[in-house]
């Protein structure tokens, strides 16, 4: 019997998936628990395997498609099953959102392309946005050397290949006269050398785009910052890097967990009832990437070690470069911390993400002359900032919290 092959929904909040590529084209064999397509979630990329073995009898959608969760994104027929049967079953049911017919191919021995190998071919590192772009400009991605984590391919990477002559050109080159005729006639003639690009709003870029307005719209926001004194930590990161890798992020979520534990109503969300203090303290860190951002959480940080936060971090750091983070890795958080020093910014206006009651804007640390001991002296110093949602605490317990975060960092347990 065939086995329809559907768009998960991987959390709550998961409604829909934008298909990117399949791994296996109509027509060809697979095997269940083989990776059969990969989808983009609200926030992660997501590879779905074969729930069966078999063939490969219909695809039903294409890259780009967005799909909603519980529709049939493919079908997998059994050995001596008759697909044709199959594929006039969904054939007058089964359109893609982008108008184009479902892939109804039955050829068994159809060729894979060369550029969605499977996993176990070695299949290379490429963010979402670079992929769809070097389709739009006509690069080849096998030809290309990526610069970003681990040698995935950035959007930068596909964007400089043109420049650099990797696409190929459709035809020769038009003469001098030709050249300046078909500049005379066109209309940005004068204004630029090539047309401005559209970037589609969708996926994890939509996301952000869709939940940062909410943020803005469903919350009453304040930002408050402080000027700290943070010598005391970075002569502490000196001494234990000699014992394992240690990031200044690191410090400052092991402070952050253990201060919300003090600060209760930091660590809550505003529910139908009310106020609801969370027990658990689950501590998001957002990393950029190249075509988004998203926020691993560290769960029950409060009762690691400043040892275990450094190692899931860098854990969950690395997963998130590579695409390879889980729903479960991105959910759950009460607490969230965006660094920007790193970028040598001093301070910013963080934007809560929907749900929390607080976020911590961490900047850049930078030695400067400041007063010590009744003396001026040079003093590693930070600036934190700390938005916070009006509606469920107020100035002075916010500014309390962040006292403490400070204290912690400098002089807390270890």
């Amino acid at each position: 019997m065939a086995v329809e092959v559907l768009m998960p929904k991987f959390g709550l909040t998961m409604h829909e998936g934008t298909i990117q590529r399949f791994f296996k084209q109509a027509g060809a064999s697979i095997r269940a628990g083989e990776p059969l397509y990969e989808v983009e979630t609200e926030k992660v990329l997501y590879e779905v395997e074969a729930p069966a073995s078999g063939t490969l009898a219909v695809t039903l959608f294409g890259p780009d498609d967005t799909v909603e969760c519980g529709r049939v994104v493919a079908v997998i027929a059994e050995p001596g099953e008759d697909a044709g049967a199959l594929v006039a079953k969904y054939r007058a049911t089964s359109i893609s959102k982008s108008g184009a017919p479902p892939d109804l191919r039955l050829e068994p021995d159809a060729p894979e392309t060369s550029a969605s190998p499977p996993p176990s071919a070695g299949r290379r590192a490429v963010s979402p946005i670079a992929r769809k772009l070097a389709g739009e400009l006509g690069v080849d991605l096998d030809g290309l050397i990526g610069t970003g984590p681990g040698g995935r391919i950035t959007r930068e990477d596909v964007e400089r290949a043109p420049r650099s002559g990797s696409a190929a050109s459709s035809g020769p080159a038009p003469s001098g006269a030709e050249s300046e005729m078909a500049r005379a006639r066109s209309p940005s003639a004068g204004t630029a050398d090539r047309a401005a690009r559209t970037i589609p709003l969708r996926g994890m870029r939509k996301t952000i785009a869709d939940r940062m307005l909410q943020s803005l719209h469903q919350s009453a926001q304040l930002t408050i910052s402080t000027e700290a004194d943070v010598t005391a930590a970075v002569e502490l990161r000196s001494r234990l890097k000699r014992d394992f890798d240690l990031t200044y992020t690191d410090l400052i979520i092991h402070a952050a967990a253990r201060a919300l534990l003090r600060h209760p109503r930091i660590n809550s969300r505003l529910g139908a009832e009310g106020i609801e203090l969370l027990t658990d303290v689950n501590v998001g860190v957002a990393v950029a990437l190249d075509d988004g951002l998203i926020v691993p959480v560290i769960r029950q940080a409060s009762k690691k070690s400043l040892r275990e936060i450094a190692a899931e971090s860098s854990a969950l750091g690395a997963k998130a470069h590579a695409g390879q983070l889980k729903v479960e890795d991105v959910s759950g958080g009460t607490f969230t911390i965006s660094n920007l020093g790193g970028y040598a910014i001093d301070a910013f206006t963080p934007i809560l993400n929907p749900g929390e009651t607080a976020i911590l804007g961490v900047g850049r640390i930078i030695e400067k002359p400041a007063l010590y001991g009744g003396e001026i002296t040079r003093r590693s110093m930070i600036t934190l900032s700390l938005t916070f949602d009006h509606r469920v605490v107020d100035g002075a317990p916010a500014a309390a919290f962040l006292q403490t975060i400070v204290d912690i960092v400098n002089f807390g347990e270890r």
